[in-house]
């Protein structure tokens, strides 16, 4: 039971993944893989879709090469995918459930940033066809120095380009690749999606099905906002109610579900 280390606790910056967190992109990279692999001769099948799921675009890219029988050929496949995805997310951008209302919210009580898998450009593309890139200071992408998830990196680049710990900042994360990274980064995650796996919900401090969870709403909205962060960093007061707890050694019992 941890969902405590997110309600009894204000970070200082938030981390958000873009694509099923906060863009509801993931069904476009689905149809994008499974029409390449159909032009590949492949038919795709529900344990393709669970691998590839949170994978950077060109592993995704390889790993369809390899189920096409034309491994050499990864290059090609991944500019395939990247070109259906572009298309599919251009017809018809959504944002996922709440993610707007959540992150304004956010956005008045700490800095954001976005850490992504994804090419910086179809990021920046996705968050300003729903209205959100204004909110984020940073876009966070896989580049030189810079691995992608389920390696750490992108969230300990975004947290240092906020100017916070990695211990003080929150993770908001869909994919079970996108947990472990934010986890092995040191952050605090929360996990968003219906049905998710044992591993994810494990991995995440808390697990809400929808951003417009009505604790996580009323949590979001009850921290202080920067402005009177500020002041009270320079008129320091009594200590918490509700001191920080470490984190919890064993990980893999810890996710706790969020109860309407």
């Amino acid at each position: 039971m941890t969902a405590h280390r997110i309600f009894d606790w204000t970070p200082q910056a938030v981390v958000f993944d873009c694509d099923g967190t906060l863009v509801d992109s993931e069904r476009h990279w689905q149809q994008a893989r499974d029409i390449v692999l159909r032009e590949n001769g492949v038919a795709p099948d529900p344990e393709f879709a669970e691998r590839s799921k949170g994978l950077h675009y060109t592993e995704c890219g390889a790993l369809m090469a390899r189920l096409a029988g034309t491994p050499d050929a990864d290059e090609e496949m991944t500019q395939q995918l990247l070109a259906r995805f572009r298309a599919l997310v251009a017809q018809d951008p959504v944002a996922v459930r709440g993610a707007q209302a959540l992150v304004r919210t956010l956005s008045r009580r700490a800095p954001l940033a976005v850490a992504s898998n994804c090419p910086a450009d179809v990021v920046e593309f996705c968050l300003k066809a729903v209205g959100m890139r204004h909110h984020f200071r940073h876009v966070v992408v896989p580049e030189p120095g810079v691995l992608p998830k389920p390696r750490p990196d992108a969230y300990v680049e975004a947290a240092r380009r906020l100017g916070v710990d990695c211990g003080n900042a929150l993770a908001v994360e869909d994919s079970v690749n996108g947990l472990k990274a934010a986890v092995n980064a040191g952050l605090r995650v929360i996990g968003v999606g219906r049905e998710p796996s044992r591993e994810a919900v494990a991995l995440a401090d808390l697990w809400v099905d929808s951003l417009d969870d009505p604790q996580l709403v009323a949590w979001a909205e009850s921290r202080p906002p920067i402005t009177a962060r500020r002041e009270d960093a320079d008129h320091p007061r009594s200590a918490s109610a509700h001191p920080m707890v470490p984190r919890q050694a064993n990980r893999a019992q810890s996710g706790t579900r969020a109860t309407p």
